[in-house]
């Protein structure tokens, strides 16, 4: 009836609807986090083998590991690299294979494009030195076929070094749509040679090609530094029309693995990052662009530190490929303004 007052509930009533609420909190809150579970996407779940992953989110499976690839640290999935990498950082015992064709689209902005990277020496070296001291003709002199690389106070090689960072580099520039050569991925005993590795930017037809060292430098002296072709026209050699674009490649580089990595310039060798020489037959018989670049002095405990790192190998290998990028690109932009 109208204006009359509500009859209050019964015992029982109210009683059951108490429970009823208490009981649908928790369920409620439970349910809540259920689907936040679901929900949540954590790429410390998501392993990758060097290489073998870029930055699509589906990448095909890894294939073994060469049986002559040599393990190193397993790097921490959880780290998080002060620099974003466009591909996952790999770990160092997972196996090396060929990385996932590129998605198409703005992001492949280097399809169509072939670039060489030269790890520096050979994990196998040290167990084939006979191999390894033959000389080879370099254009003006005779050198060794190849050296075993330096190594950390606590024995991390320049070999797995630059394997490492070359298989990391691999992965982001092919997420970028380049085909990309290694002169060797831990897959041949020792080796190659110096003036075979030289050849290897001509024999895969490569844009541009780029040596990846370790210094072993004194140990008070630190930072990185990029070595550059000087002009030699000797015996088999003739560099002379690498040359140029060489230096502007040696510039790039500089300035994106500074940028990527806070190394600093080297205070023992070169100046102001860079380097320029005529002893090396990498670059005297390269008939393609290309520079080495020794990422640090492993001799020095504080760069020892960082390349040890797996998240700073990853930033130096963010900055090995954006210079590349840039390079290929801006030439690209040029060789279209010469045909125009």
């Amino acid at each position: 009836m109208t204006g009359s007052a509500p009859r209050p509930p019964r015992r029982s009533a109210l009683l059951r609807a108490t429970t009823a609420a208490a009981v649908a909190v928790p369920l409620c809150t439970a349910g809540w986090f259920g689907w936040r579970a679901l929900d949540r996407s954590d790429p410390a779940d998501a392993t990758a083998a060097p290489a073998t992953r870029a930055a699509a989110p589906a990448a095909p499976a890894a294939t073994a590991t060469p049986a002559t690839g040599q393990p190193g640290t397993a790097d921490s999935a959880a780290a998080t690299p002060l620099t974003p990498p466009v591909a996952p950082a790999p770990t160092d015992s997972a196996p090396a294979g060929t990385p996932p064709p590129p998605a198409g689209g703005e992001g492949a902005v280097l399809a169509g494009r072939t670039v060489l990277l030269d790890p520096g020496h050979n994990p196998g070296n040290s167990a084939h030195t006979a191999e390894i001291n033959r000389q080879v003709d370099i254009g003006n002199a005779r050198k060794e076929c190849d050296t075993t690389g330096t190594e950390t106070n606590a024995g991390y090689t320049e070999a797995e070094y630059t394997l490492d960072v070359s298989r990391r580099a691999r992965a982001i520039l092919a997420a970028r749509g380049a085909k990309v050569v290694l002169v060797q991925d831990g897959d041949r005993p020792w080796g190659p040679c110096i003036d075979e590795r030289a050849r290897a930017g001509a024999d895969a037809h490569a844009d541009v090609a780029l040596s990846v060292h370790g210094d072993g430098g004194p140990a008070g002296g630190s930072g990185f530094h990029v070595i550059m072709p000087a002009r030699v026209v000797a015996g088999k050699a003739d560099n002379a029309a690498i040359v140029d674009p060489s230096h502007r490649l040696g510039l790039l580089l500089r300035d994106r693995f500074h940028a990527a990595t806070g190394e600093p310039y080297a205070d023992y060798i070169a100046k102001d990052g860079l380097n320029t020489r005529s002893d090396l037959g990498g670059l005297n018989l390269s008939t393609v662009p290309k520079v080495f670049i020794e990422c640090g002095n492993m001799r020095n405990s504080t760069d020892a530190k960082r390349m040890t790192d797996p998240q700073w190998r990853q930033q130096a290998a963010q900055g090995i490929a954006d210079a590349l990028t840039a390079f290929l690109t801006t030439q690209e932009k040029a060789e279209e303004r010469r045909g125009s």
